[in-house]
């Protein structure tokens, strides 16, 4: 499962190698500013807190964070080392001292217990292939009462058979699945997560045809009226598709410092899909 579990990190750095080479493509795909105003007004980050950005890629969160709130400190945490290059540059020019990145191997923190009092995350974790570890390290690096944010796309309703994994599996770029509310509600349960608080949003992103060209044989394969639900629409190049997105804020508990990490096969079916 391990040696799995790196052969998906390796394909997912290098997917995103190659979209942060697109440069402007990838941020029409990524970047939201109402989005990132709703979670900036979201978040409660005060002077002093210690933030982590889990897959921080470009530093989308953890730049307007860290100039948000100078007497915060913050990490940004990603596998993808030509970023992180770049992010630390881009730091460096702005004069941004309370920001730093850091590169990792995608599935242990490289961490102390309890160092943060927030770990925030954007379209990352639908890339994780041991997603109840990485909830594990994120119960674990966080301090008692701390916080995780998670903001991540999510199926539609009818989409039981996940019409929008295929889809996002076409681009090979380690994309694992989306997760429903449901799911990461019992995901944090399991893990000692307590769910706080949430809002919903959508995303709209083109994706290049000549990345998608397994997408006539999925359009066929699955039930129209659930593709209809994602509004798709198909241009001379690109192809465009809605998605709604969960973000949800979860509280570390109390009495748990540490929770058993042995799950039935029912539950590492739903949180380990097979790769």
């Amino acid at each position: 499962m391990k040696r799995d579990s790196y052969e998906s990190i390796e394909r997912t750095k290098k997917g995103f190698e190659e979209s942060f080479k697109s440069g402007t493509f990838y941020n029409e795909q990524t970047q939201d500013q109402n989005h990132l105003e709703l979670i900036l007004n979201f978040l409660n980050i005060s002077p002093g807190m210690n933030v982590l950005d889990l897959g921080t890629g470009t530093g989308y969160l953890a730049f307007p964070i860290a100039g948000k709130y100078p007497e915060a400190e913050v990490t940004g945490l990603d596998i993808v080392e030509n970023a992180l290059n770049h992010n630390r540059k881009r730091s460096e020019t702005e004069g941004l001292r309370n920001l730093i990145f850091l590169s990792y191997d995608g599935l242990a923190f490289p961490f102390a217990d309890e160092t943060f009092d927030l770990v925030i995350t954007r379209y990352a974790l639908h890339h994780f292939p041991q997603i109840a570890d990485t909830f594990h390290e994120i119960n674990r690096v966080l301090k008692p009462n701390g916080k995780l944010f998670l903001a991540d796309p999510a199926p539609n309703d009818n989409d039981d058979k996940r019409f929008v994994d295929a889809y996002m599996q076409m681009k090979k770029d380690g994309h694992i699945k989306f997760y429903t509310k449901e799911e990461w509600l019992k995901l944090g349960e399991l893990t000692g997560l307590q769910f706080a608080d949430s809002f919903e949003t959508q995303i709209r992103f083109p994706k290049k045809k000549e990345n998608a060209p397994e997408f006539d044989e999925i359009i066929h394969r699955f039930d129209q009226q659930v593709i209809a639900g994602y509004d798709i629409e198909i241009t001379e190049s690109e192809i465009w598709i809605t998605e709604k997105v969960n973000n949800l804020l979860f509280q570390k508990k109390k009495w748990r410092k540490s929770v058993n990490r042995r799950f039935s096969p029912f539950l590492m079916d739903i949180f380990v899909p097979i790769l």
